[in-house]
């Protein structure tokens, strides 16, 4: 008998991502440009590493606070009356083990096995497989693909809620579409959830990577004192930090015993000196982050131009967020076709298949990436679909 017959029935049916098994199989060639994950080509900056280099050197390496040190804490309540304009005390911040413990924590805060939790696709997988992970059910609500733009249908939204519906997933602007939604497409949201007593767990990541100008709607803008709505969110995009694994979560004060007991219970917290890093992050990067989002709306013109011109690609620019989802003329397997993009150009590309329902014929390409890296992406892949 197999000894993973006596592993859990969870740990079992916990999904491989269809993400990393791509780049499992061609992590190591020579001359890769790998779009497939959501991260950029730049190493964390030198004000952040000396930041937390500064304190490990110092001794900061003992147990800390497990909601956060006060200075970090203090710098996130910052952070948002800046770009989001609003007056949040420090008592509103969490800091977690990474934007995916985030995540998971704010599910084994909202769920309990057998509850349903509602999400948008084609959909960053590892929502859904946090919850079934945890014994709730992962329910996903596609969206519509029209014109090369991706829409929220609110009625199938609402038809989607049922007796177990504990909550909505909603992450604004969104990992893989670009989905971002309207400032009344929260109000209406909002409104549901009200309405039938739900949850809201917000992933605003990429807030700041909106392309009209400015930042995008956010929940904060639209939301009143108890509503019940928890906010996921990282380092990890806007200040380059994806290997740091540090994230935060943003909810009311009042839920902050029971967050500190999931944080006990899972990582005891994240180590000071990194934390001191994250301070140096919101204090200093504004002007990072800003040359960021300018590389990225340039790479993206770059990428999604060559790739329209060629009238092979049903895509538009995304409004938001780090992607372009493209579905390629002719392509009845994402899966195969970025293996078989990889063997042949050397551009790694997210497989739609990962990402749920409605994302089978796409594929997901990272664009914040060095401008002239991106040119080099999009002759490989045009020369590649020309050929077909």
């Amino acid at each position: 008998m197999s000894i993973l017959s006596s592993l859990s029935p969870r740990s079992l049916a916990a999904p491989e991502s269809g993400i990393v098994e791509l780049i499992n199989y061609a992590r190591r060639r020579d001359e890769l440009l790998p779009l497939w994950v959501g991260e950029g080509d730049l190493a964390t900056p030198e004000f952040i590493n000396r930041a937390a280099s500064a304190a490990l050197l110092s001794g900061e390496t003992f147990y800390t606070w497990q909601r956060g040190i006060p200075e970090l804490r203090r710098a996130l309540s910052d952070y948002y009356a800046r770009h989001f304009a609003v007056s949040l005390t420090p008592e509103h911040f969490y800091v977690t083990g990474s934007g995916m413990q985030a995540i998971v924590l704010a599910v084994q805060a909202i769920t309990s096995p057998g509850d349903e939790m509602i999400y948008l696709t084609p959909a960053w997988p590892n929502i859904a497989a946090a919850l079934d992970i945890e014994g709730a059910r992962s329910v996903g609500v596609p969206l519509s693909f029209e014109g090369g733009r991706w829409i929220l249908d609110m009625d199938r939204l609402k038809s989607a809620i049922t007796a177990k519906t504990r909550g909505l997933f909603v992450n604004t602007p969104s990992n893989p579409t670009g989905w971002t939604a309207t400032r009344q497409d929260l109000i209406d949201i909002l409104a549901l959830a009200r309405k039938h007593d739900l949850w809201i767990m917000a992933d605003e990541i990429y807030a700041l990577y909106y392309y009209p100008g400015g930042r995008a709607p956010s929940f904060l803008d639209v939301m009143e004192p108890g509503d019940k709505v928890i906010f996921v969110n990282s380092f990890s995009k806007n200040w380059s930090m994806t290997g740091w694994r540090v994230g935060w979560i943003v909810a009311a004060p009042e839920t902050g015993q029971v967050l500190e007991n999931l944080i006990q219970y899972a990582t005891s917290g994240v180590a000071q000196f990194m934390q001191k890093g994250a301070v140096a992050a919101l204090d200093e990067g504004d002007d990072f982050v800003r040359s960021n989002i300018a590389r990225a709306a340039r790479s993206r013109d770059i990428l999604c131009d060559a790739l329209i011109a060629t009238n092979r690609v049903k895509t538009l620019k995304p409004d938001g967020a780090l992607y372009a989802f493209l579905k390629i003329d002719g392509t009845t397997d994402s899966r195969k076709a970025a293996m078989e993009i990889v063997d042949r150009t050397g551009v790694g590309l997210a497989p739609g298949t990962a990402f749920g329902a409605g994302g089978e014929l796409f594929m997901r390409a990272c664009f914040l990436r060095d401008p002239a890296q991106i040119e080099i992406a999009a002759e490989r892949l045009c020369d590649y679909i020309l050929s077909r």
